[in-house]
């Protein structure tokens, strides 16, 4: 514990001496005595002194005018003063000495218990000071650090977010150039082996897309940029067309796959349809994919319901290879498999699990497994929903319209993307349906051209040198000529970010476009801004 410097004024030496002698069986404190004021606030003034314990009766300047000039100066005022006195003990003699700045008095002749255990008491005042004065500074340092580190945490999440929007980018364009261009051949005459070739670099193509998506879903999730919608779906039908869809994939493993549903299983419920399928899926998958004989079934429970909602239960279970019992708590742990053994023989980058187990923390639910190894696993997500409404049968024939038609003969658009085998594919796409295309490779030719020309429609690439999409967008958007400035605007963009995705509606666009993208999906987007006034969505 630091000494107190403790300061002793009283003009008589004597007296300095005597009470130093009884101060000095204190702990903790370093005794600095004066006979003189003077030199007093000069000791005071170049030591770090705490404790003064003043005479009142001193010649030039007494007691009260000492205590006085320390209150007045910044760099004394802190000093605790206790005055030290023989004049009488009238009230207006306190008063005076408390209004000068001292807080306690100490009457000579002095009484050596009163005068040890008063010093004392302030002494650990000071250390109490001293003390939350210390904690105070570590307190504003690690305020600082925390600041900095949040500074730091701010800096990371954005570099992470940059780093994904041009990971998704550079690789979702070239994977969206191979699949447009599969679906190009798909439509040519093929002999039977060209056809199989197609086929298996169709499936290629899309396990590749898959573990994309698993990467940026996790990197999404984890940095809170994964949002869920809330929308009324038949989950009835959801289950059918999950049938229909591994039916076929089990079929070509020989295997078994069957659906069983609780007959209280509402028509429609409110979820994110699409995040409650990549969970299904992902257990069905991983079942096909450890399965080399029996069955797979999925099965869906009403746990329990109340007012307007259902608890539900969706489990999938196989009679596959099974996971021993030390590995079954690590499968949900991001880049982690049962075994090791596991990896090279089937595959797979260990992340589908992981983002099973967030997705279901963000649907408010949880997930479960249980399994016997060499016997087979049982996978479960469960949940509350609350029940949905039944989509409208005009949107439905809506859709069903748009679906049906199949060319925009003398539409003319215009193709701004910098990549070739992007541009190709969807020119010939395009073309295929009647369009007649010109195309460039800037945001700058795109202005220039729209300038020229009359299009009905723009495909504008988001990321494109010399001038980006969105500056392209905004030239166009101010226009002079109104029939240039409204024509309709399709980003083409591979950023899984929604800040970007928003930035594209902000510059002015109609329709954001995600690369890869379904040609169906295109089709149906480019009839929705031709034909029907501009529906904004993203695909």
């Amino acid at each position: 514990m630091k000494n107190v410097n403790l300061l002793v004024l009283d003009d008589k030496e004597e007296n300095i001496i005597s009470l130093s002698a009884l101060l000095s069986q204190i702990d903790h404190i370093n005794i600095i005595s004066s006979t003189d004021p003077n030199e007093a606030l000069k000791i005071c003034w170049k030591n770090d002194i705490s404790i003064a314990l003043v005479d009142v009766q001193m010649p030039e300047i007494n007691g009260f005018e000492f205590v006085s000039l320390l209150k007045s100066n910044p760099k004394t005022s802190h000093i605790t003063a206790i005055m030290v006195t023989a004049i009488s003990k009238e009230d207006k003699y306190l008063l005076k000495g408390l209004e000068s700045g001292a807080v306690d008095y100490l009457y000579k002749p002095l009484n050596p218990e009163i005068t040890i255990a008063k010093v004392t008491s302030f002494v650990k005042q000071i250390h109490i000071q001293e003390e939350i004065k210390q904690k105070n500074i570590a307190l504003e340092e690690s305020k600082k650090q925390l600041i900095i580190a949040k500074e730091e945490a701010e800096e990371a999440r954005k570099s992470k977010e940059i780093f994904l929007a041009n990971m998704s980018h550079e690789i979702r364009t070239p994977i969206n150039g191979i699949m447009g261009i599969i679906h190009i051949l798909k439509e040519s005459n093929l002999d039977e082996q060209q056809r199989d070739w197609l086929n298996r670099l169709d499936n290629v193509s899309d396990s590749l897309l898959l573990i994309v998506n698993d990467i940026l879903d996790i990197s999404k999730i984890d940095s809170g940029m994964m949002k869920i919608e809330q929308e009324s779906f038949s989950i009835k039908q959801k289950l059918l067309d999950i049938n229909d869809l591994f039916k076929i994939k089990a079929e070509d493993k020989k295997l078994s796959f069957e659906v069983e549903v609780d007959p209280k299983l509402p028509d429609h419920i409110k979820s994110d349809p699409l995040r409650l399928q990549q969970i299904i899926f992902n257990f069905i998958s991983n079942s096909l994919k450890f399965t080399e004989t029996g069955k797979i079934t999925l099965r869906v429970d009403v746990v329990d319901q109340r007012d307007n909602k259902h608890r539900i239960k969706f489990t999938v279970k196989d009679t596959g290879i099974g996971i021993k019992e030390e590995a079954l708590q690590k499968i949900f742990l991001a880049f982690e498999q049962g075994d090791d053994g596991i990896t090279k023989k089937f595959g797979g980058t260990g992340l589908g699990l992981a983002i099973v187990k967030r997705l279901a923390h963000l649907l408010g639910g949880q997930v479960t497994a249980k399994s016997v190894f060499g016997e087979g696993s049982e996978f479960s997500f469960e949940a509350d929903f609350d029940n949905g409404e039944e989509l409208t049968t005009a949107k439905q024939i809506d859709k069903q319209i748009m679906l049906k038609l199949d060319n925009f003969s003398g539409k003319k658009v215009l193709v701004a993307e910098d990549n070739d085998l992007n541009s190709f594919m969807l020119v010939h796409m395009l073309e295929s349906w009647g369009c007649a295309v010109d195309t460039v490779k800037n945001g700058k030719q795109a202005v220039e051209y729209t300038t020229r020309n009359n299009y009905d429609l723009i495909m504008m690439d988001t990321h494109m040198p010399i001038m980006s999409g969105f500056e392209a967008i905004r030239e166009i958007r101010n226009h002079p000529e109104t029939s240039k400035r409204s024509t309709p605007i399709i980003t083409i963009s591979a950023s899984v970010l929604e800040h970007e995705q928003a930035a594209a509606y902000e510059a002015g666009a109609d329709a954001v476009v995600g690369k890869p993208f379904n040609p169906t999906d295109l089709h149906a987007k480019i009839t929705e801004l031709i034909y029907n006034n501009k529906v904004t969505s993203i695909l």
